[in-house]
């Protein structure tokens, strides 16, 4: 009988170690995520003149030595994608007014515990367009 209660409470601890090791994969991916946007964020207040607008949809610009900073921009924000998530990460820039939307998503299904979910960080922040302030 003592093996038996044993055994059921190593079960239960090895169930809730599976449950945390999978919230902690989940956060991880979240938090990496948060700094591939925010990298882009500050990446286009640097470079406040050009077009970010973006979608994974799209490949981005090829990184050549004639690339303006702009390309050389995006393609890296791609690149950091499909290294963090894989294939199936999704990454958006939207840009509207001085309002910037930067969007990742990626497959979160271990974390989720279900087929197909997808967690998504979004970071939306407005760029001044005139960055020396000139009236």
């Amino acid at each position: 009988m003592a093996v038996l209660i044993l055994a059921v409470g190593l079960l239960g601890a090895a169930v809730v170690q599976l449950n945390a090791l999978k919230s902690t994969d989940s956060s991880r991916m979240s938090s990496q995520a948060s700094f591939i946007a925010y990298d882009m964020l500050d990446r286009i207040r640097a470079n406040a003149g050009a077009d970010y607008a973006w979608s994974r949809d799209e490949r981005a610009p090829a990184s050549t030595a004639g690339a303006s900073v702009r390309d050389l921009d995006l393609h890296d924000f791609e690149a950091n994608i499909l290294s963090f998530a894989g294939e199936s990460a999704k990454g958006s820039v939207a840009i509207s007014a001085n309002e910037v939307t930067v969007s990742i998503s990626w497959d979160d299904s271990r974390g989720a515990g279900a087929v197909g979910a997808r967690e998504t960080v979004t970071l939306t922040t407005r760029i001044d367009s005139d960055p020396e302030g000139a009236q």
